[in-house]
């Protein structure tokens, strides 16, 4: 039998390749990426606006201040002039950290009935090979799914591949909130499938709402689908290094800190998305009580300590996720660091069982989607363990709606 090496210094091998070829893209891809960049979005053009808009003669403030300052500024306004600023300026409000969340979900549902007339008019423009016109068709009918009545959309910018965020449950009234953060190919169009939908963000946080509802019928729980950052697009160059999830950390840190009311926050993480959850960490305000990863190709440390967050770390891994061949490891910024199921790391391990494969993690029934919805009300003493140690429970208490133990 031909033995292969698995050792050391042949994954360290194997990551020098691999930062040869970031070399070689980036040197092919780089100026299309440089012009991207300098492109007017629609997003920073509603921005703009705003910056230049008016309101009883005063001038309105920078969506960049402080969540808080808005959220006074917004609380200030009679409600006709909160709409009418929805109205000039959908994508702004819409997006906007600070403002209400109600009126994200008016702004937010104005915006995409203007991005499905404009993917409406592209459909059938000339100009566009069949293949374009095809896809116009496909985001024009993903953006009118999400303007149904019942669809609470708390993020969403057209532009590029396109983000999203949604909501399940009530925000403002939630006594745990949940964000679910997903990985690779995760765009507007990706959101949501039909086939096995909890493979899908959309599909993981709804199957996580209705865990939580079961597991506490009690407990008012609310659950965040949050697409809302540019996510790699497939098994490259951008998985392989923390470019996009530096980006998103940021974004994920603005959501967290913008959130209404002062429940506890749980941190959902899947796959690349625990990379965004690492390098977020240390940034991360103290109502995040939870981060739990699944599938991770590791969160950019080497051990948990090395997060400097409070929050509770906890991980699992299906025994069939071909993620656990990836190496655990980072070489010159290429790869993720240490496993985060590993006794080394710290984390308290979980049970993934029934999970099947990378993207099974959040399918009901699983072992894997009932530990998240324990994490996810507060449950700790609930939850099943990977290990007969249960070190994973030491020190925990078991209310529903506890914070931190």
């Amino acid at each position: 039998m031909t033995s292969f090496d698995t050792s050391p210094q042949l994954n360290v091998w194997r990551a020098l390749l691999a930062l040869a070829v970031v070399f070689v893209m980036l040197a092919t891809t780089g100026w299309t990426a440089l012009r991207n960049q300098r492109e007017t979005t629609a997003l920073q053009a509603s921005l703009e606006s705003w910056g230049h808009g008016r309101l009883q003669g005063h001038p309105l403030p920078d969506p960049d201040t402080a969540p808080a300052q808005l959220a006074r500024f917004f609380a200030s306004l009679t409600s006709p002039e909160r709409v009418r600023l929805a109205q000039r300026y959908p994508l702004a409000v819409g997006n906007m950290n600070g403002a209400p969340v109600q009126l994200r979900y008016q702004a937010n549902r104005l915006a995409l009935l203007q991005a499905r007339a404009v993917e409406r008019t592209r459909m059938h423009d000339k100009r566009l090979t069949p293949a374009g016109q095809q896809e116009a068709g496909r985001r024009m009918h993903r953006f009118e799914s999400l303007t149904a009545p019942e669809r609470h959309i708390l993020a969403f910018d057209p532009d590029g591949s396109g983000r999203v965020a949604e909501v399940f449950g009530d925000l403002r009234t939630a006594e745990r909130i949940s964000v679910v953060v997903p990985g690779v190919d995760t765009d507007v169009l990706t959101f949501q499938r039909t086939n096995r939908s909890w493979s899908a963000p959309f599909g993981m946080a709804r199957a996580l709402y209705g865990a939580e509802r079961q597991a506490s019928p009690s407990t008012r729980t609310a659950v965040i689908a949050w697409a809302d950052y540019t996510a790699p697009a497939g098994l490259g160059i951008d998985s392989a290094t923390a470019m996009r999830a530096e980006n998103g950390a940021v974004r994920l840190n603005a959501l967290v800190r913008a959130l209404p009311g002062t429940a506890p926050v749980s941190l959902f993480c899947h796959s690349y998305g625990s990379v965004v959850c690492g390098v977020a960490a240390h940034t991360l305000p103290d109502r995040v009580a939870d981060i739990a990863v699944a599938g991770s190709p590791g969160m950019r440390v080497a051990n948990a300590s090395h997060l400097r967050t409070t929050a509770r770390v906890w991980a699992m891994r299906d025994a069939d996720d071909w993620i656990q061949d990836v190496p655990y490891m980072e070489v010159g910024g290429l790869g993720h660091g240490a496993d985060p199921v590993s006794s080394a790391f710290g984390a308290r391990v979980l049970s993934a069982r029934g999970a099947d494969g990378h993207a099974g993690y959040f399918e009901p029934g699983t072992e894997s989607l009932l530990n998240f919805a324990e994490i996810g009300i507060g449950a700790y003493r609930s939850v099943h363990c990977a290990h007969e140690d249960e070190a994973c429970r030491a020190g925990l208490s078991g209310t529903a709606t506890a914070g931190r133990a």
